[in-house]
């Protein structure tokens, strides 16, 4: 997410003792989601290279894809020449049909598994087009808790990848993963359709008339160098306006838990080393695709756009397989599949 606009506020290293963020997580589920996602990074940096493009790792990611139908081989990640090009996929969300190595779709039936009958709907953050929109995405709508802009550009790498395209990619490979599964999976926006946004609130309302049985935002952060890792955002128990989250809270801190856990496990991306105290986990009632939603539903900051680190990862298609994997199979086990 970039700095500014309705889905974001300035990252902040969240500091024991501070009034405006009080730690929402019981303890020992605490302690257990660091043990657990810290202990498989560990086990995953002793065994294989942060390099996505080859080394030891690659065997493993090849038996996952082999398992799951997911592409195996890297895809190439230039940044694009001009910031809002979008990634495109070659047929329209909700159709059913394996991917090549791009994430992009190349015909075929989907498979039946164990999310069958299960919809989850993918929100991938922000749009390639809303930089040509200025004055649409900063309309105000309605968060329930305040008032903000309808949408942002979102942030980049200082080489320009941006994350709206990003996003879109992630998504198409999360897709493809998901209706191998089984799973029914719609998109807010996809291939330029439609040209920028939607606003948050329609991205809310898209998951609610889904009748998602899960509904997760992809994200790019873009705080500052140094700033490393990933973490997973929960919708408070807000109660405000237009917004209630309360039926919807307990599942989502469910489903936060597993994405955090298979995500970390799967990608080897540390959690985040400046918001979540380490969890990989952070609580905000400031958003309004979190506010507005009636159904179990999550962001993720799949890493932070602006450290080199992180965004030698975030630019590697290989990498980017392995997000997607690692949010499928939190989704999976959330589903009980």
């Amino acid at each position: 997410m970039s700095y500014t606009g309705p889905d974001f506020e300035p990252p902040r290293p969240e500091l024991s003792g501070r009034p405006d963020r009080p730690r929402r997580w019981p303890a020992v589920a605490g302690v257990a989601l660091v043990s657990g996602a810290l202990l498989g990074w560990l086990v995953y940096e002793a065994t294989a290279s942060s390099d996505s493009s080859g080394g030891p790792g690659s065997d493993r990611a090849a038996a996952r894809s082999a398992a799951s139908g997911s592409p195996s081989g890297p895809a190439a990640a230039t940044p694009p020449s001009a910031p809002g090009s979008p990634s495109r996929s070659s047929a329209p969300a909700g159709s059913s049909a394996p991917a090549d190595d791009d994430g992009k779709r190349s015909g075929g039936p989907a498979l039946r598994g164990p999310l069958r009958g299960k919809v989850v709907v993918i929100d991938p953050g922000h749009n390639p087009g809303n930089f040509r929109h200025p004055a649409e995405i900063n309309r105000k709508v309605d968060i329930g808790t305040n008032r903000k802009e309808c949408d942002t550009t979102g942030t980049s790498t200082n080489a320009g990848y941006p994350e709206a395209q990003f996003t879109l990619d992630v998504a198409h490979r999360l897709r493809t993963l998901l209706e191998q599964q089984g799973a029914t999976v719609k998109l807010t926006h996809d291939d330029g359709t439609p040209s920028w946004g939607p606003c948050v609130d329609e991205r809310a309302r898209i998951g609610n008339d889904a009748h998602a049985d899960a509904a997760i935002s992809l994200h790019a952060d873009g705080s500052a160098a140094g700033n490393r890792g990933f973490h997973v955002i929960l919708p408070a128990a807000v109660h405000s306006g237009a917004a209630d989250t309360r039926p919807i809270a307990a599942a989502s801190k469910r489903l936060g838990t597993m994405i955090a856990g298979d995500f970390v496990r799967v990608t080897g991306e540390p959690p985040s080393n400046y918001i979540g105290g380490g969890t990989g986990l952070d609580t905000r009632q400031d958003l309004g695709g979190l506010n507005l939603s009636t159904v179990p539903k999550v962001f993720i900051e799949c890493g932070n756009m602006r450290d080199s680190v992180d965004a030698a990862r975030l630019t590697s298609g290989n990498w980017r397989q392995k997000a997607a994997e690692g949010i499928s199979e939190g989704i999976v086990s959330f589903l009980g599949g």
